[in-house]
């Protein structure tokens, strides 16, 4: 009785045209009623090789501290340009008639560029050395900073000329010269800042 209701039940599951058809050898077979089979969605996939993997990039972490640093930074380099015009004034003024108050506006105006550059030499440079892991905007910081630092040599050269543009001529002429090149110099560090966008 088993051995009936399995016999039954195979053959209503069979399909109707499950039954095998003799054919002679090299007759070809017909494929018309057959299923067909799909390719694989994925058969057009490239297949990722260890020599095509890259590496992930690393994430690069900023403090805090950063971007205090950096606004301090941004906020000091706006009064730059505006002491530079007015250092460069009193500076021709003291050439043209040199008296007391002028040399001790001039010297306070050269007080406010010095502490200027303090600020952005220290903010900059701990910015620039932590952010040396992070590959966007490398060569601009870098160069700016390198710039800035060139700057910063004139400026101190620039001092040290000082004490002798008070003797002579020719030597307030080559401190004068100097500051302006120091000035040229930051300026063009401070305008790739603003105009070099990565």
């Amino acid at each position: 009785m088993v051995a009936l209701l399995l016999l039954a039940s195979t053959l209503a599951l069979a399909p109707a045209d499950s039954t095998p058809v003799s054919t002679p050898v090299g007759t070809p077979v017909s494929t018309a009623g057959a299923p067909r089979r799909l390719p694989s969605p994925f058969a057009s996939l490239p297949v990722a090789t260890p020599d095509t993997i890259g590496r992930r990039p690393k994430a690069v972490e900023y403090s805090d501290a950063y971007a205090t640093r950096l606004t301090i930074h941004r906020l000091a380099s706006y009064t730059m340009l505006p002491l530079f015009g007015a250092e460069y004034i009193l500076g021709q003024r003291l050439l043209d008639n040199s008296t007391p108050s002028a040399r001790n506006l001039h010297g306070v105006v050269a007080g406010g560029v010095t502490a200027l550059f303090g600020i952005n030499t220290i903010t900059g440079g701990w910015n620039w050395w932590e952010s040396r892991n992070d590959p966007n905007g490398r060569t601009r910081r870098t160069v700016h900073t390198l710039l800035m630092l060139a700057s910063d040599a004139g400026f101190v050269a620039t001092g040290a000329l000082a004490s002798r543009a008070s003797g002579s001529r020719n030597d307030a002429l080559t401190h004068r010269n100097v500051a302006l090149g120091s000035m040229a110099v930051a300026t063009v560090g401070t305008g790739l800042m603003w105009f070099w966008k990565d």
